[in-house]
């Protein structure tokens, strides 16, 4: 007998489980795989062609660079050779009535393949930013590549506007070991590539020149290469 609290159960027979599910095979057609094959060949022509294009726009990028550095014009190289002021040795206060200015000064175009034209020359020379003299250097000529134009010359009578007072100057800065100038050219260039001609260029070389005790420039002075600006 049962218990009256509790309900017999009669287990009957185990029910049978339902049966997994399995995938299914599908079956793609010819014309399916050669649609596949087909967009497989056209991704990667389209990834050979942007390499291809990639590559060049890198190598036009090169020849464009190159061709820039080779074509892009380097502005004239001045340097000076020699300044000098005889007179300044004897140390006379009337000195400067007779004082000569002796230069060399050279003028060198370093590009490759581009000439430069230069139209008149001027030279200039300053005392303490004063001018004291001046003359033509040279009438309008054409520099060749890799070309080296030498301008010497002397200043002296009415090209050389030296005062008694700056000559006293002169003397005074001897006296302390060195006599500071500043010679400047002045010429407006343009360059030459080729058949081609550049705009027109106001060029300034500035020179700063010192000359010791006996009138001679000093040795820190000499083959010095010149600033050179565009105005």
């Amino acid at each position: 007998m049962w218990p009256e609290n509790r309900i017999p159960i009669h287990s009957g027979p185990t029910a049978a489980a339902p049966p997994q599910d399995r995938p299914m095979k599908r079956h793609h057609t010819a014309r399916y795989y050669a649609h596949r094959v087909k967009e497989s060949l056209t991704t990667q022509i389209s990834k050979l062609v942007c390499a291809v294009f990639l590559f060049l726009l890198f190598l036009i990028g090169i020849i464009t660079f190159i061709l820039w550095l080779s074509l892009r014009p380097h502005r004239p190289r001045f340097h000076v050779i020699d300044f000098s002021i005889p007179e300044l040795a004897g140390g006379g206060e009337g000195g400067f009535q007779n004082a000569q200015i002796v230069y060399n000064v050279t003028a060198r175009n370093a590009n490759q393949n581009i000439g430069v034209y230069y139209d008149s020359m001027q030279l200039t020379v300053y005392y303490q930013d004063q001018s004291i003299g001046g003359s033509p250097l040279s009438n309008p000529f054409y520099q060749e590549p890799k070309k080296t134009a030498v301008f010497a010359g002397t200043l002296g009578g009415a090209a050389l506007t030296v005062t008694g007072q700056q000559w006293q100057q002169f003397t005074a800065d001897k006296a302390r070991g060195e006599v500071v100038f500043r010679l400047e050219v002045a010429s407006t260039i343009r360059f030459k590539i080729s058949t081609w001609d550049s705009k027109r260029h106001k060029m300034h070389a500035n020179c700063p020149v010192g000359v010791g005790p006996d009138g001679l420039i000093l040795p820190s002075y000499k083959d010095r290469r010149c600033p050179v600006y565009f105005s």
